[in-house]
């Protein structure tokens, strides 16, 4: 199969991704939903189906996906996933309905593999030594390379420089900051970090794991141990208790949600915005002065520490065209263009060296952001992982509106510990 250089493609790729919406990030509490489908122009020879989550890497990727049908004489139908994509891919997978091609994140591997979903990617060792090494070791399961990594991301701090000049120490101050600007109507409100009605773990666990909070406890080689679940024991109450705090005070709000938290501190309503590398483009298009950095601790606490997640191409184990997906994911998406055009579609720090390398030296952000996360938690990719974000999700959206935290611990402790002795 042939494969050209597609550096004409990357301002289709931007034109195309500039229809999708305003921001995408991980998804923290799944609700099931069907995937919407886009089409690819049609070509003989075979068929090539594509899922992806979110509207701008659909957007992005599909001119590449009409290059390489083009190039390989085949059809490519791409779809994306908008809610719980893991669960919808894995679902249909196991009924024989599912794609060729996943693009997501590194930390449903164990899921995937545990459900038959996906299958090792042929990579070379000179295409590994080509990706940032915490990439490959977060796609990397049970000793099996099963992705190919394209972009490494983790929450920061990000916040208007014009009404904070400089990066609070703790996250005490961040919480006294804004609502002062909000007391003094300059903004309304104190912190865009999004809860929503179900909760947000993946936004909420730098604060957690400050306060002192764990999902898991840890085995002998400093990996999460399923058997030590620690959501609502020990610490882990006390740091409800911190969260239920900040929504007492009005800082952690279930109102702020993924759809309005970028664009409510893009429109100066807010001084504070804890999100990642997808919040970019909104933000620079705001015109706002602003300013990137870790996300503090609280006084006296635990460091507050992101997780770090990989976003990957995966090929479907029960696939209609297996050797298909492994050429356009082992020897077509790891081309540099094509790194370099999902980053101007969605600015993600690419996990391909090379491509890094292109965007880095016209996006001092990209450093800012990484620095942010060199001290975070790579998402565990173990299969319990799924059973945690559910729980704690109801428990943080509980604390927030005024619920007990005790309870809340409790409720999710049980219901992690039910979902896994399953």
């Amino acid at each position: 199969m042939r494969i050209r250089a597609l550096a004409t493609l990357a301002g289709l790729a931007l034109a195309a991704a500039a229809c999708g919406n305003s921001a995408e990030a991980p998804a923290a509490a799944p609700t099931s939903a069907a995937p919407a489908p886009s089409s690819a122009a049609p070509a003989a020879g075979g068929k090539l189906v594509i899922w992806s989550e979110g509207a701008k890497r659909t957007a992005a990727l599909k001119p590449f996906a009409e290059q390489f049908g083009a190039e390989n004489g085949v059809t490519v139908e791409i779809k994306e996933i908008t809610e719980n994509p893991q669960q919808t891919f894995v679902t249909a997978s196991q009924q024989g309905s599912g794609p060729d091609v996943m693009v997501g994140a590194h930390d449903w591997i164990g899921n995937m593999v545990q459900n038959g979903a996906v299958e090792p990617v042929n990579l070379t060792d000179e295409q590994k030594a080509g990706f940032n090494p915490v990439a490959v070791k977060a796609v990397t399961f049970n000793g099996q390379v099963y992705g190919a990594p394209y972009a490494v991301e983790n929450l920061a701090l990000i916040r208007n420089t014009d009404l904070v000049a400089d990066a609070p120490a703790t996250f005490d101050e961040v919480a006294a900051k804004g609502l002062a600007l909000k007391k003094d109507g300059k903004v309304k409100e104190a912190l865009c970090l999004q809860v929503a009605q179900v909760g947000d773990a993946y936004h909420a666990y730098p604060l957690f794991s400050s306060a002192g909070g764990s999902l898991f406890g840890a085995t002998a080689t400093g990996d999460p141990d399923p058997k030590q679940v620690q959501i609502g024991t020990g610490d882990s109450v006390k740091a409800w208790g911190k969260l239920g705090e900040l929504g007492k005070k009005g800082v952690l709000k279930t109102s702020i949600t993924p759809e309005n938290s970028i664009p409510t501190f893009a429109k100066g309503d807010c001084a504070f915005l804890v999100s990642g590398p997808w919040a970019m483009n909104d933000v620079r298009k705001s015109g706002l002065k602003y300013d990137i950095s870790a996300i503090p601790a609280f006084e006296g606490g635990k460091p507050a520490t992101p997780f770090v997640g990989v976003q990957a191409f995966f090929v479907a184990a029960k696939g209609q065209n297996k050797t298909l997906a492994q050429e356009f994911v082992t020897n077509y998406v790891t081309n540099t263009d094509v790194a370099k055009a999902l980053y101007d579609a969605d600015p993600r720090p690419p996990a391909l060296t090379a491509a890094m390398d292109l965007v880095k030296g016209n996006d001092p952000d990209l450093a800012k952001f990484l620095d942010a996360g060199k001290d975070g938690l790579p998402m565990p990719a173990i299969p319990e992982m799924s059973a945690i974000w559910e729980p704690f999700g109801i428990a943080e959206a509980s604390v927030i509106k005024g619920g007990d935290a005790a309870k809340a611990a409790g409720a999710a402790q049980k219901a992690v510990e039910k979902s896994l002795a399953k």
